[in-house]
């Protein structure tokens, strides 16, 4: 009887840690511009993608230099093919002073019935153009309190929250005060759990980054690497993903699908598959351009990516895990320390 007694005691252990476990997954969270959804319900998803980009600087940008009634005008078809094609979720990744817009957002979400999720952080990459004065003065942790702030209370005043943080470096080792952006993003991170998003490009301003949220404390798996289809030497790809790093292939077009193909082959071949997101980088409204220039769609990877990915061998399980599960496990608000 006594026998009988501790196997049940140890099975209840089992199954209650696989439940909880289970019950974990299920309740993670995403920050979307309409409030916390369960990962779980996030379906297809396009992780870096614009809706608008204003070039103009952080010295000159402003809410009136565009029309929001004009934008969801020529933005909304766009975003309605995504959805009729079988996409629900889209990452908008404009960051502040570079045209992000979260009550846009909001407008372009419910109108379409897609869920968005915008961003927290500072764009540091070409130069530092689009860093506002603040920046260049106040130091990484009070940056991370804005950012921090943001999280909580909202952005500015529209109460509409972020659901990641976005920064961005320049090629090259990273400056003095891109070294600041990322210790500010992996101060944000411990306080809020959110992932950090930054465009990076080629290997060495990624490693830098990834070195410094070590010396925080924190994990690689908090780390996006953005653009990282502009390191040709695959081997870095495979280095970062398994340090735990997101490796982000966000150009695909329909002229680089064969070489997003092969990036891919690569890193599922080293058993990674798990650590890559994909997607566009496509859109956008430009302000100051009439009608807002010219605009790339989001439907490639469904409609053209997906099949070839099909013709070379790729199970739905293995299609699943880059377009549904990666997204979900990526963005889920969670701390990630070491």
């Amino acid at each position: 009887m006594k026998g009988r007694f501790f196997i049940w005691i140890f099975i209840s252990g089992i199954l209650f840690r696989i439940f909880s476990g289970c019950q974990s997954f299920n309740n993670r969270e995403i920050t979307t511009v309409d409030g916390k959804i369960q990962a779980g319900k996030m379906g297809l998803t396009l992780v870096h993608e614009h809706v608008l980009v204003d070039f103009i600087g952080a010295d000159s940008i402003s809410f009136d230099r565009w029309d929001r009634s004009e934008v969801v005008e020529v933005v909304l078809p766009y975003l309605q093919a995504l959805k009729t094609a079988g996409g629900k979720t889209l990452v908008e990744c404009t960051p502040a002073y570079l045209g992000r817009d979260p009550v846009l957002l909001k407008m372009l979400s419910e109108k379409s019935g897609l869920k968005i999720l915008t961003n927290t952080g500072l764009y540091g990459a070409r130069n530092n153009k689009f860093l506002p004065e603040y920046a260049r003065i106040e130091s990484a942790n009070q940056l991370a309190d804005r950012w921090i702030t943001e999280f909580r209370s909202g952005i500015d005043d529209t109460g509409i929250k972020p659901g990641f943080i976005k920064i961005g470096v320049d090629e090259g080792n990273l400056s003095e005060i891109h070294q600041k952006l990322i210790t500010a993003a992996a101060k944000t991170h411990l306080a809020t759990g959110l992932i950090i998003a930054s465009h990076t490009g080629t290997a060495t301003p990624a490693f830098e980054q990834i070195e410094i949220l070590e010396k925080e404390g924190i994990s690689s798996e908090a780390f996006i690497w953005v653009h990282a289809q502009a390191e040709k030497n695959l081997d870095k790809h495979v280095l970062a993903a398994n340090k735990g790093a997101w490796i982000s292939l966000d150009g695909l077009h329909e002229t680089n699908m064969n070489e997003y193909l092969k990036m891919i082959n690569n890193l599922k071949e080293h058993g990674l598959l798990h650590k890559v997101l994909i997607s566009h980088d496509a859109g956008w409204y430009s302000p100051g351009k009439e009608k807002g220039g010219e605009f790339r769609g989001y439907t490639t990877l469904i409609k053209r990516f997906i099949p070839l990915l099909k013709e070379n061998g790729y199970s739905k399980e293995d299609i699943d895990q880059l377009i549904k599960t990666n997204p979900q496990e990526a963005f889920a608000v969670r701390i990630r320390k070491l």
